[in-house]
């Protein structure tokens, strides 16, 4: 009875910290990942260069830009972003596939497997992607202190609201995606943001 009791007292606490603990909203645009050798065949014998530390340790925004071309039109001036990955990724809004005339699944970051490819174009040269292309699943960074305070573990989803003016938000199915280094941050797209009226000044807090 009395482990029962104290069961439930954690599980009391948790949820109040869940409830107090704000989460800053980082809003990602349409970007690319690229491996070494592929951003190679794009800016042969041009260094990727920093435009500016993005949120997430180590990670940044990079000056080179491509375009994307899809069946119906084309993105251009896409951003590229660092530092290389082990396999190329382009990150889309769902207004963008329209746009593009692609179809695209919703996807953790990484999990590539029977994902469609696309066409980047450089001012050098161009090159075909054969997969990779996804609409990025909404999730949060977060420390794995900041996990283990919180009382949640990689994969698990919550449900967080995002106060906005006049469009306040619940947001379902957001995963965790705890890590040594990342810093508390949860991660939307453009559609999700706007659909809030959210800026990168606003705070989620877990409400379940």
């Amino acid at each position: 009875m009395e482990e029962k009791i104290l069961q439930q007292k954690v599980r009391e606490v948790l949820k109040k910290i869940k409830s107090i603990v704000e989460i800053p909203v980082g809003i990602s645009n349409h970007h690319i990942h690229l491996t070494e050798s592929d951003y190679k065949k794009l800016f042969p014998n041009e260094e990727i260069k920093i435009k500016r530390e993005l949120n997430q340790p180590g990670e940044f925004a990079s000056e080179q830009t491509v375009t994307i071309k899809g069946p119906k039109s084309k993105l251009e001036g896409v951003r590229i972003l660092g530092p290389f990955r082990a396999h190329s990724q382009v990150e889309l809004s769902l207004t963008d596939t329209r746009k593009l005339g692609i179809k695209v699944p919703i996807r953790l970051s990484g999990n590539l497997t029977n994902t469609p490819g696309i066409d980047l174009e450089s001012k050098y040269g161009s090159l075909h992607l054969d997969d990779g292309v996804i609409v990025a699943k909404r999730h949060i960074h977060m420390s794995e202190e900041e996990a283990a305070l919180l009382g949640v573990k990689k994969g698990d989803t919550v449900s967080v609201l995002v106060h906005s003016d006049e469009r306040s938000v619940v947001f379902n199915d957001v995963e965790i995606r705890p890590g040594k280094k990342f810093k508390l941050e949860m991660h939307l797209d453009t559609d999700e943001a706007n659909a809030g009226n959210i800026s990168r000044k606003s705070f989620g807090k877990i409400i379940d």
